[in-house]
């Protein structure tokens, strides 16, 4: 079993910047990558980044070159570093514990941009 908990979420004016942190705990030694992914009101959940235990990242194009993901290992941690925010960047944002099974995921935290 692993526990992921999500923090950061919250109100922004567009062009600013938000750092979500997911916590791990449990059995975090059968994480193979960790990944965060958003749902806007109406929209599938999207993929936005992803980010292996060997420390490779991938970023959805919507994102690339204004979102950061990263980890510290030693706080079991995984990280969302998001800049130059836009108004479609709304949405809840939920991180991914992808394992040997089912994936496991946080409860989600919002993020909405707007003036």
């Amino acid at each position: 079993q692993v526990q992921l908990v999500e923090s950061g979420g919250g109100l922004v004016q567009p062009g600013g910047s938000l750092r979500l942190s997911c916590a791990a705990s449990g059995s975090i030694f059968s994480i193979e990558t960790m990944r965060w992914y958003r749902q806007a009101p109406g929209k599938q959940r999207e993929l936005v980044a992803s980010i292996s235990n060997s420390g490779t990242t991938n970023y959805a194009d919507a994102v690339k070159d204004r979102f950061t993901i990263s980890r510290d290992n030693a706080k079991n941690t995984v990280y969302l570093q998001m800049n130059s925010l836009k108004p479609e960047d709304t949405a809840v944002y939920y991180c991914n514990a992808a394992v040997p099974g089912p994936d496991y995921w946080g409860q989600g935290t919002q993020v909405t941009v707007s003036s």
